[in-house]
């Protein structure tokens, strides 16, 4: 049995004070990791089902073979181990903001073992900056060591297939006022605009499904979905929700 409580890493921030730790969780005897922003929790190992549901939900609008995905935001990182469990998929290119979280990938600090996968490419970037890059050939931001790190890491004249977005906790509620000129018509367009055609555009949120952000996606694209993914909250002994959006076929 591991220790009741581990602070794995701390780093300041752009953003604040950001942090891993490792805490025995008695009612369950698992091993819980989080990561907490200042004093607020970002995300935890014990509730990763909507996590995992942004990939598959996605992927599964998505045909072909040698899929391109990007995974916007690295977490623990179980969005981006879900896509490399689909076998159709070549690549996964994961853009994440904060290198300390990157760092936490390459000690491997955490359950989730993404660095042995030749298939992924960690970069260290602003998705949000990168979106608002218009694409072009030639050198984008510095990928982080990852073993499938390629030449133009950063994605800046590649096409996908999927692009999976789980950063702020809902298009209202963002981590940064400056995410928020993404969530309009402008903004989707530039997103839609790094998708190869019959590509898809999968979004996590913490909040029931938003009908305002769902006309903002349907000026945008010509098929959209909102699902409600329900799992079990084993601290409170109930039910608890968090909703994926897809997207596809720019209008």
């Amino acid at each position: 049995m591991s220790a009741r409580f581990a602070e794995l890493a701390w780093q300041q921030t752009p953003m604040g004070e950001i942090s891993l730790r490792r805490r025995r969780e008695p009612t369950l005897d698992v091993d819980v990791f989080e990561v907490k922003l200042g004093e607020e929790f970002l995300m935890s190992s014990l509730f990763t089902v909507a996590e995992i549901a942004l990939s598959t939900l996605g992927l599964a609008a998505v045909e072909g073979d040698d899929l391109r995905v990007m995974v916007g935001g690295l977490g623990l990182g179980y969005t981006a181990q879900a896509a490399l469990e689909d076998p159709r998929v070549a690549s996964v290119v994961v853009v994440e903001a904060l290198d300390a979280v990157i760092d936490w990938h390459e000690r491997r600090l955490l359950p989730v073992v993404l660095m042995s996968d030749t298939r992924t490419t960690l970069v260290h970037d602003d998705f949000f900056a990168l979106m608002r890059r218009a694409p072009a050939s030639g050198a984008g931001p510095d990928a982080s060591g990852a073993s499938g790190a390629a030449s133009d890491a950063s994605g800046a004249s590649e096409r996908y297939d999927a692009i999976l977005l789980d950063i702020d906790h809902s298009p209202r509620h963002l981590l940064n006022p400056s995410h928020a000129d993404f969530y309009t018509p402008d903004g989707l367009r530039r997103v839609a605009g790094r998708l190869a055609p019959g590509g898809v555009f999968a979004l996590w949120s913490d909040d029931p499904p938003d009908a305002d952000f769902e006309a903002v996606l349907a000026e945008v694209f010509e098929n959209t979905a909102s699902h409600v993914v329900d799992f079990d909250n084993a601290l409170t002994g109930g039910q608890s929700s968090n909703s994926v959006y897809v997207a596809t076929g720019l209008r």
